[in-house]
């Protein structure tokens, strides 16, 4: 096709998705909707939008150290540039506030802002994330800062190997009180960590993300132990998580008078069958995934499954840290994308690991009917009732905490073309379900208070690299230009004020 046919077909798709957009039916689903205060957003991290990785004085984190490893990450794909966040945040701020987005979950880079991990500090920086802040308060968007998105400081994995040793509590609650300290006056809501479940299992039980490390069997790692490692890494996140918050409440509440809390994913885990033994399975596999963190939190200890399963393998808090831990959440962010069917697996492996220790399997269908419609990632199914059944569980296990459903989304590949990829009616389709289903669990009673669509734009997708596109914006890699879809015209009617 000739350069021009192409431009002008660009063109006339482009002109259609603006007055598609107008006429985009949200059916009952609108602000109105949901209760007063609610507060509506979309959310990014910082490896995957911000670029400046090797730039004006940001450290190396373990993720840049990761996907040094030929093949790792798809096409070798990286997040040097990714899609420069870093200069072009003004523009993409905007775009949030032409969307009537109330607010933006972001996440601060440490290694940006202590290059080594602890000491000197980078003032570079620090001014970016004083620009981002401000901007978003001038155009009416609230900041909702997140501290750790999988990308911990390199140079703490070389001291003492990261999120092994105990020493990682206190260096991150350093530099979380160095957050609060500077940005704070500014900043009310506050995030330790995103999907520690994630960091713990992904990186130290099979090696799928950094550092990389799993016992042999396990995967292509050179070093690790998939018995141990997940178990000592997510308990020193937890102590990272719970000393950040006792910073914060201790010395910056009173002045401040902001909030705190922990991000966590949870994919619903339904019975294959009716069976007891299924019905087991599942649990454990509740247990393992969301219980492993929030449990602690809010009873002092780990779940009894998971104590009886993992035995001496679990650390155990002290009751000095139990105090400590209990309790160190004014919030939980929930972030659920589908749901899985589960059945009861007992083999014995010869190595013990943590995805082993669940006992359980995973089927993506059911008599041969898929659990729901497919997006472009092999894990993401569309299934609004899962999510319906996540946030009764969190109300009826957990006291019914103060909810934040903190992402919530679905892929297209990311080789779709430009016209293409602004008709994304799939992705209407996912958030109009989804956020059906959460009405349903608010009206029911849940404490839920706000919701973040994931992604604000197509950016860096971990291992599958520029393969996947989660945004509402598209961009186009070439030269970094955004163009809204269907989908966030679709929230911008939805949201839009009387």
């Amino acid at each position: 096709m000739g350069t021009f046919p192409f431009l002008c077909s660009l063109l006339l798709c482009f002109l259609a998705t603006i007055t598609l957009a107008t006429k985009i039916d949200t059916g009952w689903l609108s602000r109105k909707s949901f209760p007063k205060g609610f507060v509506f957003g979309t959310a990014t991290s910082a490896y995957q939008v911000e670029g400046m990785a090797h730039k004006d004085g940001r450290g190396p984190s373990i993720w840049d150290e990761f996907i040094k490893k030929p093949g790792i990450v798809a096409n070798n794909a990286n997040g040097e540039v990714s899609v420069d966040q870093y200069h072009r945040y003004k523009e993409d701020v905007d775009i949030m506030a032409n969307l009537n987005m109330d607010a933006y979950r972001f996440s601060i880079s440490w290694s940006r802002i202590f290059p080594k991990g602890t000491g000197e500090v980078n003032w570079k920086g620090v001014a970016y994330y004083n620009r981002l802040i401000d901007y978003l308060i001038k155009r009416g968007i609230t900041p909702y800062a997140n501290l750790y998105h999988y990308d911990l400081p390199l140079a703490l994995e070389k001291r003492y190997k990261g999120l092994l040793s105990k020493r990682v509590v206190k260096d991150f609650a350093d530099y979380a009180e160095f957050c609060f300290k500077t940005f704070g006056d500014r900043v009310k809501n506050w995030m330790t960590f995103n999907e520690p479940r994630v960091v713990a299992a992904l990186g130290y039980d099979n090696g799928f993300f950094a550092p990389g490390r799993c016992s042999k069997e396990y995967g292509n790692c050179t070093e690790g132990n998939s018995g141990t490692e997940p178990y000592i890494a997510a308990h020193n996140l937890i102590l990272s998580h719970a000393a950040a918050v006792q910073r914060y409440r201790q010395k910056y509440l009173a002045k401040q008078k902001g909030r705190i809390g922990i991000l966590l994913d949870f994919v619903w885990y339904e019975p294959l069958t009716r069976g007891k033994q299924d019905n087991y399975a599942a649990q454990r596999a509740r247990d393992f995934h969301i219980g492993w963190f929030i449990h602690p939190i809010v009873y002092g200890e780990y779940p009894r499954t998971m104590q009886n399963i993992v035995g001496d393998r679990l650390p155990k808090f002290t009751p000095e840290e139990v105090k400590m831990v209990k309790g160190s959440m004014d919030f939980v962010g929930i972030n659920q994308y589908t749901a899985y069917y589960m059945y009861n697996q007992q083999s014995k492996p010869k190595t013990p690991g943590y995805q082993q220790d669940w006992h359980a399997g995973f089927n993506f269908s059911k008599n041969g009917v898929p659990i729901g419609p497919k997006a472009n990632s092999y894990w993401l199914y569309e299934v609004p009732w899962g999510l319906y059944k996540a946030i009764n569980y969190i109300k009826e296990r957990y006291g019914n905490p103060t909810v934040i459903l903190s992402e919530n989304g679905m892929d297209d590949p990311g080789n779709v073309t430009l016209p293409q990829g602004l008709h994304d009616t799939k992705r209407i389709h996912y958030y109009k379900s989804y956020l059906g289903a959460l009405k349903k669990s608010i009206d029911e009673g849940a404490n839920v208070v706000g919701y973040f669509a994931w992604s604000l734009v197509d950016n860096f997708e971990w291992r599958l690299g520029y393969t996947s596109r989660f945004g509402i914006v598209y961009v186009d890699y070439k030269d970094l230009k955004r163009y809204p879809k269907m989908s966030a015209y679709w929230f911008k009617n939805m949201l839009r004020r009387a």
